[in-house]
């Protein structure tokens, strides 16, 4: 990585945030990949609700009007409803007035719960990170650099144009500078990445960028490494959508969805 670059995604100043180059997304220059925005919104969030410490982000819906720059954000925050047992809170991310990304999350007031024996999973648990090779996300066509240089790989199963594809992201930055990286950071950080992950169609024929993000959490991973049990299904329409279900060593802990915008890609 450049070592001129803050070792960090994004760097306070005051309340606004400055975009590192470790947020630049695979797609070309000067745009931020959405993990790592989508991060940002959900930390402001928690910040929302930080006067319960029982309300738990469960589900975050990310709208992505258009590339974030790199550049120094704003981030507002708003109640949308509270209940009881349940919080509506939105966040947005802004630049010289201009939104970029909005940030919808459904905090739910937790408690101990006596419960049955969980239900079988038949479904085969993942490999170990140390069990895969290194990966390069496969929309990546030169050298590593931003954010697929900020964050570590590892695939398990699958290859190009399997479904699904494993694969273990382990992030090597924090999301802000000075700050210890939270676990639901750790997960949106890696979740924007199933459609590089399980990558079906050649990226230098076609680009397959995501309109949005959503997350559905049972609960927050545990350790460094997430997993991605990602496929993408493209449609000749033009749409297209990435799944990944969520592990981490204990075993799964979500979903996440992406809408996907399927395109030739322009000629150089």
């Amino acid at each position: 990585m450049n070592r001129a670059i803050p070792a960090a995604f994004f760097v306070p100043d005051g309340a606004r945030f400055v975009a590192t180059g470790h947020t630049q997304w695979p797609w070309g220059p000067g745009y931020q990949h959405a993990g790592p925005p989508a991060a940002l919104l959900a930390r402001a969030i928690q910040q929302a609700v930080a006067d319960d410490p029982a309300l738990r982000i469960t589900r975050l819906t990310v709208e992505l009007f258009a590339p974030a720059p790199i550049t120094t954000l704003d981030v507002a925050t708003s109640v949308l409803r509270a209940g009881k047992k349940v919080r509506r809170v939105e966040a947005t991310l802004s630049a010289e007035g201009k939104s970029f990304t909005r940030a919808t999350a459904l905090c739910v007031r937790t408690a101990a719960v006596e419960l049955p024996a969980p239900p079988e999973d038949r479904r085969a648990r993942m490999p170990p990170p140390d069990a895969g090779e290194p990966y390069v996300f496969g929309v990546v066509l030169g050298k590593p650099e931003g954010y697929a240089a900020a964050v570590e790989a590892r695939r398990v199963t699958g290859g190009f144009g399997v479904n699904p594809t494993a694969v273990w992201i382990r992030t090597r930055v924090p999301l802000v500078l000075g700050e210890p990286l939270s676990p639901l950071a750790r997960v949106l950080i890696a979740a924007d990445s199933g459609n590089g992950c399980a990558v079906v169609l050649d990226p230098r024929r076609f680009t397959f960028v995501n309109a949005d993000l959503t997350v559905a959490l049972v609960r927050e991973p545990e350790g460094e490494w997430v997993c991605l049990e990602a496929s993408t299904w493209p449609e000749p329409t033009g749409v297209g959508l990435a799944e990944s279900r969520l592990h981490d060593a204990r075993g799964p802990i979500g979903w996440a969805l992406q809408s996907l915008v399927v395109e030739p890609r322009p000629a150089d």
